[in-house]
């Protein structure tokens, strides 16, 4: 068995996500977190681009990540940013990331 090399502890998540980035919005379901990063599961196997944002839809945040790993229709992802809300007014480089959230219900 090898060590748990992470430097946080993970904590079980079971919400809906969405993934967008360029030429990407994908529906997906939170498997874990920690502090920096989540773990995802794809409801089908595709390349991801390396870099994304991470959209938790009940909450309405989306938080610029990296693409660290992926394993069939599970990836890993590294927070590179501060989480940011999508109600209300958004920067309008979130524009798209905002529309896409209310396209996978967001409200």
């Amino acid at each position: 068995m090898t060590p748990d090399r992470r430097l946080e502890p993970r904590l079980p998540a079971d919400d809906r996500a969405l993934l967008v980035g360029a030429a990407l919005e994908q529906v997906c379901r939170l498997v874990d977190q920690s502090g920096s990063g989540v773990r995802v599961r794809l409801d089908r196997g595709s390349a991801l681009p390396r870099e994304l944002m991470i959209v938790d839809v009940p909450a309405g945040v989306a938080t610029p990540a990296q693409v660290v790993w992926q394993k069939g229709q599970e990836a890993g992802l590294k927070r590179t940013g501060p989480p940011v809300t999508l109600r209300g007014l958004v920067p309008s480089r979130l524009i798209a990331v905002r529309d896409a959230w209310r396209r996978a219900g967001g409200r």
